[in-house]
């Protein structure tokens, strides 16, 4: 009996002590960071210019890795399941946690519990685009052919449920006009899609045509938001155009798996912040066209659960829709 007395006690004292000694020791190897979407991508280019600033203050290498399909599922269930001792952390887009976690025939395997949001980058507001030499060259040209020929003109998402997708819906109710919906896993298939003369045109977001527009490669009709872009002030909002209504946008920031003790938490909180913060870090961004939001601790948890009651009202106007 004092035998097993002797091994509870040392039992939990190792249990008290764990937590601290490994915050202590942490990080002693590299750290992964899973992008849920592909390579090139804006989320991906945003991922990388962040990790690549991080490690510094870290002090281990930051390992970006592409874990992509079903929306971004594939990658965030991955992070979801992974040992939550700091070594994996995981990209959070929202809304498209959000979404996933909403839709009941996506079967997550996670919940928004399953993320402790940690620091926040990007807010990257929603952009309607369509090939340079387009014969759409306003927003009214496109609305007026997809209303002619309702479930012609082809729109692409990059994804089932993602800001795109929502966009694409608001706009249809908004404008009463029906577009042809193609779903990719991410802006690098959309590029590809609609460059290549494919598809008609994209729902995406600033930072993902961001150059291609300046180069005239691709022609921006309409920013899904209330405000023009520092990077892109020469296109009108939807809000100018008359539709106040179909406002969205993409934030995207590290999480880690629930149960990651705070100590660790607070060590990776202090290392992205201290890069997001820093002038190299705007420099890059506004370089690429991604626009900085930082957000942190109880700022960034209070703005992912307000985005979950926002997407849910959305979520299921979307699929009664779909």
């Amino acid at each position: 009996m004092l035998v097993r007395r002797r091994t509870l006690l040392a039992a939990s004292a190792a249990a008290t002590i764990a937590s601290p000694a490994l915050a202590q020791n942490y990080p002693r190897r590299a750290v992964q960071l899973v992008v849920a979407f592909p390579a090139g991508g804006s989320t991906d280019v945003g991922a990388r210019i962040l990790a690549a600033a991080a490690e510094k203050d870290l002090g281990q290498p930051i390992t970006v890795v592409n874990k992509v399909g079903a929306g971004g599922q594939i990658g965030l269930t991955e992070v979801a399941r992974a040992k939550p001792d700091g070594y994996t952390l995981g990209f959070l887009n929202l809304p498209a946690v959000n979404t996933i976690v909403l839709d009941p025939e996506r079967k997550a395997a996670f919940n928004v519990d399953s993320f402790i949001p940690v620091v926040n980058q990007v807010l990257d507001p929603g952009l309607i685009w369509v090939k340079g030499d387009s014969p759409y060259k306003t927003l009214a040209d496109l609305l007026d052919a997809a209303r002619k020929a309702p479930g012609k003109i082809s729109a692409c998402t990059t994804g089932i449920l993602s800001d795109d997708h929502l966009a694409i819906m608001m706009m249809q109710e908004a404008a009463k006009c029906e577009f042809r919906i193609v779903h990719f896993d991410g802006g690098t298939q959309q590029i590809t899609g609609v460059l290549g003369g494919h598809v008609d045109c994209a729902f995406d977001n600033v930072g993902g045509i961001f150059k291609r527009i300046l180069s005239g490669e691709a022609r921006g009709l309409a920013l899904t938001d209330v405000e023009r872009s520092k990077f892109l002030p020469d296109i009108p909002t939807t809000k100018e155009l008359g539709f106040g209504t179909v406002i969205s946008s993409s934030t995207r920031g590290v999480g880690v798996p629930k149960g990651t003790p705070p100590d660790v938490i607070k060590v990776i909180e202090s290392a992205f912040v201290k890069a997001i913060n820093s002038p190299e870090m705007h420099q890059k961004m506004d370089a690429v066209g991604l626009a900085l939001k930082p957000m942190v601790g109880a700022e960034y948890a209070k703005y992912y659960a307000d985005t979950q009651a926002q997407a849910k009202k959305y979520t299921e106007w979307a699929l009664k829709q779909r």
